[in-house]
């Protein structure tokens, strides 16, 4: 028998993986509640975050429970044909036939659907959905997963035909029906074969509620993770906790992917009797960030979308005009697991964090030709003064091509110095970023191990780096840059602190643009760079 494990891949099983309770994560007394009134709604949630694990075990408790036949049905497979409406109906009603004879053991509907045409698929699925109704001896309730994976006129007219027959409900159509995806329905902006945009309000206007599946909480994450230690004995330093709930915030994916490197991918960690430190945690936390899994991949993907790039731009670049953002997008971008809005717009999580503005310079950082060694003293720690010296002299003659290069021209800057400063420290140190709507900065923790052999164990070099775009007056710009950058470097426990000042205005020469002067800040000195 295989051991319990981390689940990083697909739907979390019992009695196979570690599992937070899915029906107490759906908070299963409101879904009995709906399904008793015969409700429609939506249950939805970023990527990975346990949706299909949830909705399974809520058709098991149902169809254990004897009162209603539940089924689930992923259809996924439908998105491929996306304007192609007769076939997109035939697999979505194949589907719903199939998972019948899986999970239900019942083969009627594949043998109904083997009998249509499906000439009019404009009434397919809800014909179908009807005979199901018609033929059960319990009432029906319909699951449907990946609902907005669809497109265009198959989307819309799954939506309409399930609206159709709303109101045969119980005896000639499920009797409930949950539709379940990463976006709420209000944010499908469905462009129809006739280029007319249609939202999913108007198109499901039968909804009764929209759920949220959130994170797991704090609480249950240590609890997730010490099901492990009770499993194994294996011990975790209690100082990676609060890591690894900065990190990930409760992200499921984020916090099985991150047990399963430590416990199963790290050999010298397989062994239970060997207790893992916080820096075997920061290990694997780093290597998840260079690994570019699926799940990373995916999420940055999502910055080419137009919504998600004004409100991640605003965020990188720290612009206060963010009141321009539509609140709906803001909304949306949170309904993806980017961002959350309380108590402040902010990344939902340190690897998110990380991974974006670094997907965003990847293929600009490996471009830059500049090498480590030159920025090394002899007790080997980086001369910041010689790495900004080169910076600004890149900058000057570099910035304007490159930064065009950027997708996120807004914050081209800030993601231009963050290249250059990941080239240099990759494979030695770390970088931790602080940004936000409205903050006006971008805080860099530049960390670097000052012993190669002992690493982060042994004595480390911390440099403090405020980036500020200069909007008004310099004297303004740099009397609020320096309180920020002395209050970070005490926060942060920094030994040197550096302010770089980014002037974007055309007219102005580069020979004023680039300069460098030493300040002091409470009773902090602290080196300002102009670029």
């Amino acid at each position: 028998m295989v051991p319990l494990f981390f689940n990083n891949a697909g739907p979390s099983v019992p009695g196979d993986h570690y599992v937070i309770d899915p029906l107490e994560r759906i908070r299963i007394t409101h879904i009995e509640q709906l399904i008793a009134e015969r409700r429609y709604f939506i249950l939805h949630a970023p990527r990975q975050t346990g949706k299909t694990t949830c909705l399974l075990a809520l058709m098991d408790h149902l169809n254990r429970q004897g009162t209603h036949h539940a089924l689930y049905a992923n259809i996924e497979a439908a998105q491929a044909l996306r304007e192609d409406v007769p076939q997109a109906i035939r697999t979505v009603c194949s589907v719903i036939a199939h998972r019948a004879k899986t999970y239900l053991k019942d083969t009627r509907l594949i043998s109904y659907i083997k009998d249509q045409t499906f000439d009019s698929p404009g009434d397919a699925l809800t014909e179908l959905l009807t005979h199901w109704a018609e033929i059960s001896d319990r009432p029906t309730v319909l699951l449907l997963d990946e609902i907005d994976s669809l497109v265009g006129d198959s989307l819309i007219s799954v939506l309409r035909q399930i609206r159709a027959g709303y109101a045969q409900r119980p005896a000639a159509f499920p009797a409930s029906l949950i539709l379940c995806g990463v976006r709420d329905v209000r944010d499908y902006r469905i462009v129809s074969r006739g280029k007319d945009i249609i939202t999913g309000g108007s198109a499901f206007n039968i909804k009764a509620t929209s759920l949220r599946l959130g994170n797991f909480s704090e609480a249950e994450t240590r609890a997730f993770w010490q099901q492990h230690t009770t499993a194994t004995g294996q011990v975790f330093d209690a100082a990676i906790f609060a890591e690894l709930w900065a990190d990930t915030r409760g992200q499921p994916w984020l916090v099985n992917a991150l047990g399963y490197e430590l416990t199963r991918a790290t050999p010298h960690l397989r062994d239970p009797a060997v207790t893992i430190t916080r820096e075997d945690y920061r290990a694997v936390r780093e290597k998840l960030i260079q690994s570019r899994a699926t799940h990373l991949d995916q999420l940055t993907d999502k910055l080419k979308e137009k919504r998600v790039h004004q409100v991640i731009a605003a965020m990188l670049s720290g612009d206060d005009h963010h009141d321009k953002i539509p609140t709906d997008d803001l909304q949306y971008v949170a309904d993806l697991g980017l961002i959350a809005l309380r108590p402040s717009a902010r990344i939902t999580n340190r690897i998110y964090q990380e991974t974006i503005p670094r997907e965003l310079i990847w293929s600009k950082q490996v471009m830059i030709t500049h090498k480590q060694h030159w920025y090394l003293t002899a007790e080997h720690r980086l001369d910041m003064h010689k790495l900004l010296c080169a910076f600004q002299q890149f900058f000057r003659e570099q910035s304007a091509s490159w930064t065009e290069r950027f997708d996120y021209k807004e914050a081209g800057p800030q993601l231009l110095l963050q290249a250059f400063l990941q080239r240099i420290v990759n494979g030695g140190g770390r970088i931790t970023r602080e940004y936000g709507l409205g903050r006006k900065r971008t805080d860099l923790l530049v960390e670097w191990p000052t012993d190669e052999q002992t690493g982060f164990l042994g004595e480390v070099q911390r440099i403090v780096l405020e980036l500020k775009i200069q909007y008004g007056s310099l004297a303004t710009t740099l009397a609020t840059g320096l309180r920020q950058t002395a209050d970070y470097a005490a926060q942060c426990g920094a030994d040197t602190a550096h302010l770089l000042i980014f002037n974007r205005r055309p007219e102005v020469s580069w020979d004023d643009k680039i300069w460098h002067q030493a300040r002091s800040q409470d009773q902090r000195r602290i080196e300002v760079w102009g670029l």
